[in-house]
């Protein structure tokens, strides 16, 4: 099934893959997945100029040529803005790290460019004059950021002259921040905290993609909370609803984000086939609200 994605008019698939792992692949192995992706109905994949320091694009492209996919048949997005030890959204930088993508990603141009973390350092008439520079010269059509707050999309977007079309936000049953914040509001409770000024109604709000990274963890240094005990409520009541659904767990938990109705993007990092071919049955199935708010209250998060 395919979503809007921003105000871009580009169609896309709920579900995307990301490529971070791809450089941990060889080039058949790497076919098998964008092959499986393709065929299950997955038209978005999603880079970063880091991801296996550039090997995951190499990968990517090196497999692509084996395939009957026609490149204009994908949607291509990926980052920048991640240096070693720091970050960077200078003008400069920007502009180089779009050629060096394009080059590893074997294409002559990207559907999306996300900042892909927040720069403090950063200059918003700067990235403004590389977006354009990038779009005049056919290199990017479309721009978006990750991991960034209401204020910082509002700043940036005050230089821009086209609509800023995603952001790429952590996202879980586990860890879910934007919603907590919108549900314990006047609370003291911990979820009560503001952390991202009210994303998910920003992005609503301005037609903005929200796409959710991480969707089957804890957090980054916590990892899965899939077979974790301190969260077996959590994961006998998926476990529960896979059975009920006829899916897997992994389809439960990506319907539980594809069911808010801010149209979110899912963005599953699995290099295995069959567990694409897994994940993607999320599209199947429409939780009730019921449903939605016990995935939610069993992953540890509290209703006022």
């Amino acid at each position: 099934m395919l979503q809007d994605i921003g105000q871009t008019g580009i169609k896309g698939s709920r579900i995307a893959l990301g490529a971070m792992r791809m450089s941990a692949l060889d080039v058949k192995e790497a076919e098998k997945v964008i092959a499986t992706s393709v065929e299950s109905g997955i038209t978005f994949f999603d880079h970063a100029d880091i991801y296996g320091g550039g090997e995951s694009e190499m990968r990517f492209r090196d497999a692509l040529k084996n395939l009957d996919v026609k490149r204009e048949d994908l949607i291509l997005q990926s980052k920048c803005g991640i240096r070693k030890g720091f970050f960077d959204f200078s003008k400069e930088h920007i502009l180089a790290s779009v050629d060096g993508i394009l080059k590893r990603l074997g294409t002559d141009y990207l559907d999306f460019l996300a900042l892909h973390r927040p720069d403090a350092l950063w200059e918003p008439e700067e990235v403004a004059e590389a977006f354009t520079q990038l779009r005049s010269a056919g290199k990017v059509r479309h721009f978006g950021v990750s991991n960034q707050n209401r204020s910082q999309m509002e700043f940036l977007q005050s230089y821009l002259d086209q609509p800023l079309a995603v952001n790429q936000l952590q996202l879980s049953p586990v860890h879910a921040p934007m919603m907590s914040s919108g549900l314990e509001v006047n609370m003291t409770t911990p979820g009560a905290n503001d952390r991202d000024g009210g994303i998910i109604d920003y992005c609503r709000l301005n037609k903005v993609t929200i796409q959710a990274w991480s969707p089957f963890q804890i957090d980054l240094s916590k990892g899965l909370f899939s077979g974790n005990p301190d969260y077996k409520a959590l994961n006998d009541t998926i476990s529960t609803l896979a059975k009920q659904y006829d899916v897997s767990d992994e389809a439960i938990i990506v319907a539980w984000i594809l069911r808010h109705p801010a149209k979110i993007q899912t963005i599953i990092g699995s290099m295995n086939p069959q567990r694409i071919k897994g994940i993607v049955e999320a599209e199947k199935v429409e939780l009730t609200r019921p449903e939605w708010y016990e995935i939610y209250t069993k992953a540890g998060h509290i209703l006022p």
